[in-house]
């Protein structure tokens, strides 16, 4: 037996293999931290749903004397799996039963593919490794759910009754009724035919972009997507490489085509601080995208007149003070590309990540 098992994912929705593993948690434990991934991310056709609205599918899945023995750690994406690590480490910490001994804790999954490696990166916890609890996952029932239209949502999920909990399969049902659902089907769509027009390559291609991360005054230049995958959403200046161009060529072009930014070469050139390379797999659902972001600083310059054009809906100067409340706001992984060169969010490690009951994580968020 354990004092605490932890169970890690992103319950994209939840099904009845995820249910399987959570109860064999509750049976082996007190009580079972469930760490929500991909918090605080835009909605989007791999991560539709908010961190709230998985927490209340798991416990709408379970009887009510175990809803009481659950507790919910929302847990936003990284991109770096060591920084991941000690965020979980982090928030899990405190949640841990006050005594003079060591706690016993578990960390309860199955290892379904390149993906579950995280498993083994909490040595110092006991690792309980159980058997694929059924066939379904998560991304066939994204499929299957945009696939549909609101009119036909409930018959197109009617044969995966079996892999669903009553709580999803009803949530599911009533999210192709709101707005949300026909936006992400759209972007589900578009993904979808970006994907299958490299079918015929003889490898999965390695796209390669840029991104301007502008800040002037205490202030970061941003636009608003015109186009979907993101539409609506904020993110830095950027785009892909021209065939001919340097990777300084293809940021300074991106930069003018999307914000009209009237600085000379030079000044940015001066202005250049760093530049850093984005590479995590998973960073971009269009495909594999390694993207090289470019900071500047221009100081205490007067704040340059923007204006959107191009793939920009708005050319925007967000002060840095507002961003983090902005997480979610944001298109793929630019806010993490922003924390990294702005530091935005220490603080909000602090008051973010502490284990929270599902009530009082709905107060502090």
């Amino acid at each position: 037996m354990y004092d605490t098992v932890i169970f890690i994912g992103r319950f994209e929705p939840v099904h009845n293999g995820h249910v399987a593993l959570l109860r064999q948690g509750l049976a082996l434990a007190s009580e079972v931290i469930v760490v929500l991934g991909s918090a605080w991310q835009a909605r989007s056709p791999k991560n539709p749903f908010t961190w709230e609205e998985r927490a209340d599918m798991v416990l709408g899945a379970l009887p009510e004397d175990e809803r009481a023995r659950v507790r919910f750690l929302p847990m936003r994406d990284y991109y770096n799996e060591a920084v991941w690590v000690q965020a979980v480490r982090h928030g899990v910490a405190p949640l841990l039963p006050a005594s003079p001994r060591r706690p016993r804790i578990g960390l309860v999954g199955h290892f379904k593919d390149a993906s579950s490696s995280y498993l083994r990166s909490f040595p110092d916890w006991s690792l309980i490794d159980l058997e694929r609890q059924g066939a379904i996952d998560a991304t066939t029932i994204r499929d299957t759910l945009f696939g549909a239209t609101p009119a036909s949502a409930g018959d197109a999920l009617t044969p995966l009754t079996h892999d669903l909990p009553a709580s999803t399969m009803d949530f599911l049902q009533r999210f192709a009724q709101q707005p949300d659902y026909l936006a992400l089907q759209d972007e589900w769509r578009i993904l979808r035919s970006y994907r299958q027009s490299w079918t015929s390559a003889p490898y999965p291609p390695v796209f390669v972009t840029v991104d301007a991360v502008l800040r002037c005054q205490n202030h970061v230049l941003l636009i608003r997507r015109a186009h979907a995958p993101g539409k609506g959403l904020l993110a830095v200046p950027g785009g892909f490489i021209e065939p001919r161009e340097t990777l300084w060529q293809s940021c300074l072009r991106e930069l003018a085509e999307e914000t009209h930014c009237p600085l000379p070469e030079a000044r940015l050139r001066a202005a250049l601080r760093q530049v850093t390379v984005f590479d995590h797999p998973d960073r971009s659902q269009r495909g594999r995208t390694i993207t090289h972001a470019h900071y500047f600083d221009l100081g205490d310059d007067p704040l340059l007149s923007v204006q959107a054009d191009d793939d920009a809906l708005e050319a925007l100067w967000v002060p840095l003070g507002d961003l983090a409340a902005m997480e979610a706001r944001f298109f793929e992984d630019h806010f993490h590309m922003l924390d990294h060169f702005l530091q935005l969010t220490p603080w909000v490690l602090k008051l973010r990540q502490k284990p929270l009951s599902l009530a009082l994580a709905r107060r502090e968020c």
